[in-house]
């Protein structure tokens, strides 16, 4: 019935979504096989880099019957690990590419053929007597990185009900952080880290890419990819009767009608038209800031620190290996806990808090630092301090930003802004890993008030333009953004919907809900 004041139809409500069976096998699989090899990838290379060191010049010594010299040395160990965030760069340009013409689903499946080559490669490359191998299949493992990181968010926030978006879209994080975790456990001496394991350690990370190849071609497209991109409603309308378990799916599709006839209006954006346009500077300018935020705040130098602070507290060196192990379990810990909040909480109570925890964190840590010889016990501080910013950083800047990124865009710009902020994720990830070194060797222990003002900065920005976007669709995010950005959305036309094409009744419209903000 129409309201008499203002002819508009009667508002019904959508069904809340839950987390059926086929959307939890379909995050399961997806974030298995791409974000648990990618964290796995991470940390493989850290603890038993020693056994690497040996295998390298063993390897040289027997085609030169010389050892190799400390530089040659550290540049192949350098590239070693260098070539991982240069090939996630490389990946992140052409998962755009990817994405629209294979679709989310398609681009997952064929980055695994990036990750199942390398992993054979390296588990026979100490039979073949080429380290060259390991470095080749590095770069590989970057792309695959790369295309994971873009592609995966994409992929399972555009899968769930707004309501559960938040929780599935922090799944990336959580298994990259399980990922990290069982490198850190296989590559103990006492199990893998030795020189008779380490190949098999390496191979490993072709496992989970194999599963996925196996499970996911049974698992639904993306429903919004099928019918916004591809046009075609049969597939989408078949994909959301599985996801959700119900057929009362007509209020959903015709919220992805809503936001198709908003993308007509806006058109396909490539990389340098989004760059361009007033309407999404905010949006790109928001994840430029949450990408480079989350890697210039001190997560590395936190990790390249923690054997030092480890050992002046007393700990073996031998035994830290055990607590780097500890750290991760906080690492996992806080991460899960941030997906149960994100939908409770919000995301930008997640991002300041988080923010906050890091920044003080690494102002104490200064201090401990640079006290710590004249007063001893101050060292155990120097441990909280590093488990208090793992899990400042594991509650909001590591997860959160996944979510966001897939929020704030809609899905003509989706695609060029995920290459954007992955460009900048794998840019500064590189910038860190090369210059933190020299920068610890000149400043020491001041680096990390930089670090503490970088967690400043960010949490202004995002308490000062990022609104929050719990519980919205795309749509209402994207109005929200258009006042932000000083624009006007240009009003829908009058199309036939969902309901009344099958003369079932009016309209079911989305309202978007005004924010203090």
């Amino acid at each position: 019935m129409e309201n008499k004041e203002t002819g508009t139809p009667p508002l019904i409500p959508s069904r809340e979504g839950r987390l059926q069976l086929t959307l939890l096998l379909t995050t399961l699989s997806s974030a298995f096989g791409s974000a648990f090899q990618y964290g796995y990838n991470i940390a493989v290379v850290n603890t038993p880099h020693k056994v690497f060191k040996t295998f390298y010049n063993e390897t040289y010594f027997e085609r030169h019957a010389t050892f190799m010299d400390e530089k040659l040395m550290l540049l192949l160990w350098s590239c070693t690990v260098s070539m991982f965030p240069l090939g996630g760069l490389l990946g992140s340009l052409i998962v755009g590419l990817l994405v629209d013409s294979c679709g989310r689903k398609g681009t997952l499946l064929i980055n695994d053929i990036f990750a199942i080559v390398p992993a054979i490669l390296m588990g026979v490359c100490k039979v073949a007597k080429a380290f060259e191998l390991i470095i080749f299949s590095r770069v590989v493992l970057g792309v695959c990185a790369g295309i994971s990181y873009s592609a995966l968010p994409m992929y399972l926030g555009e899968l769930a009900p707004k309501n559960l978006r938040g929780m599935l879209g922090t799944m990336t994080e959580v298994f990259v952080i399980v990922g990290v975790f069982l490198a850190q456990i296989f590559s103990l001496q006492a199990i893998l880290g030795n020189p008779a394991g380490w190949p098999l350690l390496l191979a490993l990370t072709g496992v989970p890419a194999l599963l996925q190849l196996l499970s996911l071609p049974f698992f639904p497209e993306s429903p919004r990819y099928s019918l916004i991109q591809k046009g075609d409603e049969a597939r989408a309308r078949q994909a959301l009767r599985r996801l959700r378990g119900h057929a009362d799916i007509e209020a959903e599709l015709e919220d992805m009608h809503a936001e198709a006839r908003a993308e007509r209006a806006e058109g396909h954006l490539s990389v340098l038209r989004l760059c361009a346009l007033r309407p999404q500077r905010w949006q790109l300018l928001s994840i430029i800031v949450l990408m480079a935020g989350q890697q210039l705040s001190g997560i590395n130098a936190i990790n390249y620190y923690a054997d030092t602070i480890y050992t002046s507290a007393g700990v073996e060196a031998a035994d830290s290996q055990y607590v780097t192990v500890g750290a991760g379990v906080v690492n996992i810990v806080m991460t899960v806990i941030s997906a149960v909040l994100v939908e409770r909480l919000g995301r930008r109570i997640l991002l300041l808090a988080g923010y906050g925890i890091c920044g003080s964190a690494c102002l104490v840590l200064t201090a401990v630092i640079l006290f710590q010889n004249r007063v001893p016990e101050l060292s155990y501080l120097g441990i909280i301090c590093v488990f208090a910013y793992i899990a400042g950083h594991s509650i909001g800047p590591s997860p959160v930003p996944s979510v966001v990124r897939t929020e704030i865009f809609l899905q003509s710009s989706r695609r060029a802004a995920f290459m954007v902020d992955g460009a900048v994720h794998w840019f500064t990830n590189f910038i860190v890993g090369f210059l933190f070194p020299s920068i610890q060797e000149a400043i020491g222990a001041y680096s990390f008030i930089i670090f503490a003002g970088i967690c400043l900065l960010t949490a202004v920005y995002i308490y000062v333009v990022i609104p929050e976007t719990k519980g919205k669709t795309f749509v209402e995010i994207n109005r929200i953004f258009a006042k932000i950005n000083r624009v006007e959305i240009p009003e829908e036309k009058k199309e036939e919907t969902i309901d009344e094409r099958r003369n079932v009744g009016p309209p079911v419209p989305s309202p978007a809900k005004e924010t203090s903000f």
